[in-house]
């Protein structure tokens, strides 16, 4: 699937909510927690969904992953910070908070690391990159690739072209169509 804007993406959309859970977190935090931590946690929370927002709107693949590297990179502190509060015994009886927003902070970092994955196996260099030619090559294939899928989709779940090492033969299924 292509996205458009940022705001559609999924990993995103999981950022805004860590960022959601992290101020709902902060809020009411212990008056113990001091400001400078509050303030760290809430600038590396925010940077997650800054960096996947930036990242997504740069010209190539390239800057596209170096942000989600970064991103990712401020997962783990949030992560780190967690784990820090984890280790003061004033902040125990917040372990369950703590606990929902690691996790989220975790789902986050899966996330980017698969989509940087899908990204560095891609021969696709970025937006910037592509003259008129390449990108209706490009917007083709996507099309045919999303057509295979479908037409696999259709397919008795038992039938053998419903594998996906078949490409050859849904191709050769689509040309008698």
């Amino acid at each position: 699937m292509t996205y458009q804007r940022f705001e559609d993406l999924p990993v995103w959309q999981k950022a805004a909510t860590l960022y959601e859970q992290a101020d709902d977190f902060l809020e009411s935090a212990p008056p113990r927690m001091c400001s400078s931590f509050r303030d760290q946690l809430e600038r590396a929370v925010r940077s997650v969904s800054n960096n996947i927002a930036e990242g997504f709107e740069r010209g190539t693949t390239n800057e596209l992953l170096q942000f989600i590297y970064i991103a990712r990179g401020s997962a783990g502190e949030v992560r780190s910070m967690l784990c820090l509060l984890l280790r003061r015994h004033w902040a125990s009886h917040l372990k369950s908070q703590i606990s929902n927003l690691k996790s989220a902070a975790e789902s986050c970092s899966r996330q980017m690391r698969a989509w940087a994955d899908s990204l560095q196996n891609s021969g696709i260099k970025g937006q910037r990159h592509l003259n008129e030619r390449e990108r209706r090559q490009f917007d083709q294939k996507q099309k045919a690739e999303a057509l295979q899928e479908r037409l696999r989709s259709l397919l008795p779940p038992n039938y053998p072209l419903r594998r996906k090492d078949s490409e050859s033969e849904i191709s050769n299924l689509k040309s008698q169509i």
